[in-house]
């Protein structure tokens, strides 16, 4: 414990004597003067003092190390706001004063001695949204020291210009209401007079006026040589010119002036490049009162090229993708192995100028897809065509069809063989045989199907009428016979071959019959409920017996030879189809 807190204290000791060094190191880098309070984003002088302001201008004085230039850098970029007051040695603000402080955002210099601003001093301060020049000796003030900043306000409360053309540009903001100067009485002194900045008259002092040859837009073909001209007057007499930084193609300027207050100039394109498409050609005309310019875009066409087509790649969908340059902007067709495709596709792109990028897409494609596709760009100015081979899937052990449609496939069909048309001889003969066996025994089914296999003979009498009685015994004769067509041998059943021996029931017939009558004998009615058979148990068992004999093996013969056609059936088909 007495080691760790030795090392804690140790530790602690350092860090404050680093803090300390590193305090005096920003100090002395910083140099604030001493009737002002500085921090890493602001520099505060509220007191008179006749010192120079900057503290770059001290640090050079006392000669700072190279080494460390960076780190002034740095710092001078994170001061945010400056405010002076009551600096009676800062009559002129320099271009190289501020040009440090590039992250400066406000700037006071007020009740000071300030009596010029040299017109590049905010040129490296594009961050200024608010300046205060209030209170200070200033005479006159150029618009171009903020054209290039957005000021939210401009305060110029307590100074005196002279009234003139200078200040004309002052006057035109109060009225438009830019920078919050609409809301400030200002003033100008006209000889011994003074009189308010808004009610000053200038004759022969205005923004100057702009026109060009050609109007919002200027089209030419690539390779060409093009002209447009543009003209500037007003008073005093405008300063013209194009800005050309950034052309591509060469370019010539013609300057005249016609008095009394014409400035024109021509500008020429020679051998017009694809690059300069688009491009934005801007005139400016200024004078002492303000700036005016217009814009001309030019458009440069060219036929197309196709600057981009890549082998199919997996995204969310497969996607071949292409970039397309030309203008007018091509119309795009898409073949497939030579084809038009039309109906099934999907082409997604994005504009850019004068470029086309974008995909083919696939949803799941398979081997059909597979192939070269030819890309086609064209417009009125020629046209263009590049192929990429698109792979998707193996191809499967099978062509396509002769007619090359989608999703149409046959199989590969070879010669037979003497091999297999004996092959197919024999399961077109087996067919036939089993259809002439199955109709011969449909036929066999239908006609004895029903019929009793059983010849009984003797006295027998069946207990019902009804042929078609649910009971097994409607396969027995069901004729009817009166004793007196028996015959007068012993009773006996014949089943078969074999003859058994029928015991008769003798309560069987309750009335007489009359076997010399003329009539025919007629069997006395019973109820199919109320009838007894009359033969004993063993002639019934044996008709069971062969009755479910006989109907089990026609069903299982039937069955038999439906599988055999089936199974010939289905061998000739596969043997036909190969």
């Amino acid at each position: 414990m007495d080691l760790r807190s030795y090392w804690s204290r140790t530790y602690w000791w350092r860090v404050l004597f680093l803090f300390g060094l590193f305090r005096d190191y920003l100090s002395s880098m910083l140099d604030c003067p001493p009737t002002c309070s500085c921090s890493p984003t602001e520099i505060y002088c509220n007191k008179s003092d006749n010192e120079k302001f900057f503290p770059l201008l001290a640090l050079q004085e006392t000669g700072s190390a190279a080494n460390s230039s960076v780190d002034i850098a740095e710092l001078f970029k994170n001061i945010s706001s400056i405010h002076i007051e009551n600096w009676s040695e800062l009559t002129t603000l320099r271009d190289v004063d501020m040009e440090l402080y590039t992250g400066l955002q406000r700037l006071t210099i007020m009740n000071c001695n300030l009596r010029s601003i040299q017109p590049r001093a905010f040129a490296q301060n594009p961050h200024l949204r608010y300046i205060n020049l209030s209170k200070n000796p200033l005479t006159t003030l150029s618009w171009q020291l903020f054209q290039n900043l957005q000021l939210s306000e401009l305060r110029l409360d307590g100074v005196l210009f002279d009234c003139g053309c200078g200040v004309r540009w002052i006057q035109l903001w109060q009225q438009r209401g830019e920078a919050g100067l609409h809301s400030q009485t200002l003033y100008c002194r006209n000889g011994a007079s003074k009189t308010r900045l808004n009610n000053m008259n200038i004759a022969r002092c205005d923004l100057p006026e702009i026109s060009v040859s050609h109007s919002s837009s200027l089209t030419v073909m690539e390779g060409d040589n093009v002209t447009v001209s543009c003209n500037g007057s007003g008073y005093p007499v405008p300063e013209v010119d194009w800005t050309v930084a950034g052309l591509h193609s060469v370019n010539t300027h013609l300057s005249n002036v016609y008095w009394p207050n014409i400035h024109s100039i021509n500008l020429t394109l020679v051998n017009a490049s694809r690059d300069d498409n688009s491009f934005l050609l801007t005139c400016i005309a200024e004078n002492i009162v303000g700036m005016t310019n217009t814009s001309i875009q030019l458009s440069v066409q060219f036929p197309p090229v196709i600057l981009k087509l890549v082998e199919p790649e997996r995204r969310h969908d497969t996607c071949i993708e292409f970039t397309v340059r030309g203008f007018p902007h091509p119309t795009l067709r898409w073949f497939h192995k030579q084809i038009l495709q039309s109906e099934y596709i999907r082409t997604e792109m994005d504009f850019y100028q004068d470029y086309l990028e974008g995909c083919l897409t696939f949803k799941n494609p398979t081997h059909i897809d597979n192939g070269n596709y030819t890309l086609e760009a064209s417009n009125y100015l020629g046209s263009a065509t590049k192929t990429v081979y698109g792979h998707f899937l193996m191809e499967p052990p099978f062509d396509p069809g002769a007619d090359g449609e989608h999703g149409v496939w046959t199989p590969l069909i070879h010669p037979l063989t003497e091999e297999d048309a004996f092959g197919v001889s024999i399961a077109v003969g087996l067919a036939g045989f089993a259809c002439i066996l199955l109709i011969v025994l449909f036929f066999l089914i239908n006609k004895y199907g029903r019929r009793n296999k059983f010849g009984m003979k003797g006295p027998v009498a069946v207990i019902s009428g009804e042929e078609d009685s649910a009971s097994p015994l409607h396969h027995v004769n069901h004729g009817i016979n009166t004793p007196c067509n028996l015959d007068t041998g012993a009773d006996a059943v014949v089943i078969g071959m074999t003859r058994i021996p029928v015991m008769e029931n003798p309560q069987y017939f309750r009335h007489g019959h009359t076997c010399n009558k003329p009539t025919t004998c007629k069997r006395p009615h019973h109820s199919q409920h109320h009838t007894l058979p009359r033969y004993n148990l063993l002639i019934l068992l044996h008709y069971y017996y062969y009755y479910y004999y006989d109907y089990y093996y026609s069903y299982y013969c039937t069955l038999i030879t439906t599988n055999i056609i089936a199974t010939t059936v289905d061998s000739t088909t596969r043997i036909t189809t190969l």
